[in-house]
């Protein structure tokens, strides 16, 4: 076993005990400066380190660090802290769902953690997985949620892939699927598992996995991944969907405010611009909203735009997206008034990734564009192509990408995780 190497440069987030939640020896999370630790990086908003250098380009040929082979089929995106790399998946034939860890320079893999066995259900979209989620480092150990056998269930692994503690989240009825990834923050971990049974959403104590506190939702199916945002003035967990935009107490779970306003089905991550948060979804209406997040119930805008699956981003006052319908748009934060749009190529599943002034969006058939986050105009600086299918968000950290790919080999579906970095 090769020894963690933690970059010399950390990011620390500072995470003060709260007193009725005294369940982790060490609140602090720390993670370095160009890792990626969780679902939409480290401000879960997917914004990148603007102090990196990704490729521009690439090829099957062409910029390609390593790649290595991942079995079965998963959606989730890569998780990237000190020299190691964090992949979930879930294989069909061994009906396993497991956790990989690479080694971040060459990919070579330390270790592999089977954290169940059977349980798998046939049921749900055909563009689902059974490892649609993206796993959660917090310096020290990973957490990672997974629906198995009729239930959503987290597990904590240490670094070195020993599981610590496994928590059953609540009952699951699959109407398209699960992807809802978990959420460290301060001394506990944030899941959630909307669906038509009920659901919950919790908050669990990292070092023990034991409930600090606990929310029952609407039996309404719903996909998004709990989001903290510090938005007009304090940190708020964010839940859209089931009908309604709820925010909470990250902490102990209390309401801070809640209104009806966004449709039943949402699968976006929410996004501000420090006063307002942006909702989207697809079912049983489209609609892109800004929701003023000082409780005031208001929605400053709305529109029937569908953003379904990709998330969106905010820079500088203005609001991007890749549209599922494979269209990107600008649209002032503000008031919501579409400042331009240009048109890229086929179906958006995975979501944008912001880089200094780069935008990265791959579609379904595996070509990612690469166009400038200005109000000016649309400015598509690159497209390339890479496999075949791609579902998963591309992680951005360290000046290189990392790429969840499937290829089709002699008929047979491959995924592959690919590191791209200029040689």
């Amino acid at each position: 076993m090769k020894p963690l190497l933690l970059l010399t440069c950390l990011l620390v987030i500072p995470a003060p005990l709260d007193a009725g939640n005294p369940g982790s020896d060490s609140s602090t999370i720390e993670v370095g400066a160009q890792d990626w630790p969780w679902w939409r990086g480290p401000h879960r908003n997917g914004i990148a380190s603007s102090d990196q250098h990704p490729p521009l380009k690439w090829s099957e040929t062409e910029n390609v660090l390593w790649k290595v082979a991942v079995p079965g089929r998963g959606h989730g995106s890569a998780t990237v802290v000190g020299d190691q790399v964090f992949l979930a998946s879930a294989d069909h034939e061994t009906e396993q769902q497991a956790v990989h860890c690479y080694d971040r320079q060459t990919g070579e893999e330390l270790w592999k953690t089977v954290v169940h066995k059977g349980g798998f259900t046939k049921k749900g979209n055909e563009k689902a997985s059974l490892a649609s989620t993206t796993v959660a480092c917090d310096g020290e150990n990973l957490f990672v949620n997974f629906l198995n056998d009729g239930a959503v269930y987290t597990t904590s692994l240490d670094r070195n892939g020993k599981q610590l503690w496994q928590t059953k989240i609540s009952d699951y009825v699959v109407h398209q699927g699960y992807g809802s990834s978990p959420a460290p923050y301060k001394n506990l971990v944030i899941v959630s598992a909307d669906n038509k049974g009920g659901g919950a959403i919790a908050g669990l104590e990292r070092a023990t996995g034991k409930i600090a506190w606990k929310r029952t939702r609407p039996e309404k199916p719903n996909y998004p991944s709990p989001i903290i945002l510090n938005v007009a003035g304090k940190d708020q967990l964010l839940m859209t969907g089931c009908d309604l935009v709820t925010s909470l107490d990250p902490l102990t779970g209390e309401e801070n405010w809640e209104i009806e306003g966004a449709t039943t089905e949402c699968v976006t991550s929410t996004v501000t611009d420090g006063t307002r948060i942006f909702t989207s979804g697809g079912y049983p209406k489209n609609h892109i909203a800004a929701v003023a997040a000082d409780g005031s119930g208001k929605v400053v805008w709305e529109n029937t735009v569908r953003t379904y699956v990709p998330s969106m981003l905010v820079k500088d006052g203005y609001l991007y997206a890749a549209l599922d319908a494979g269209i990107a748009t600008c649209r002032k934060s503000d008031t919501g008034e579409e400042v331009w749009k240009g048109r890229l190529a086929g179906t958006f599943s995975s979501s944008p990734v912001l880089v200094g002034d780069r935008i990265y969006a791959t579609n379904e058939e595996g070509t990612t564009f690469v166009f400038k986050a200005t109000p000016d105009k649309f400015v598509e600086l690159a497209r390339n192509k890479l496999g075949e299918s791609v579902f998963a968000t591309p992680t951005i950290c360290g000046s290189r990408i990392y790429a969840r790919v499937t290829h089709k080999i002699d008929g047979k579906r491959q995924e592959f995780l690919y590191c791209l970095g200029e040689k």
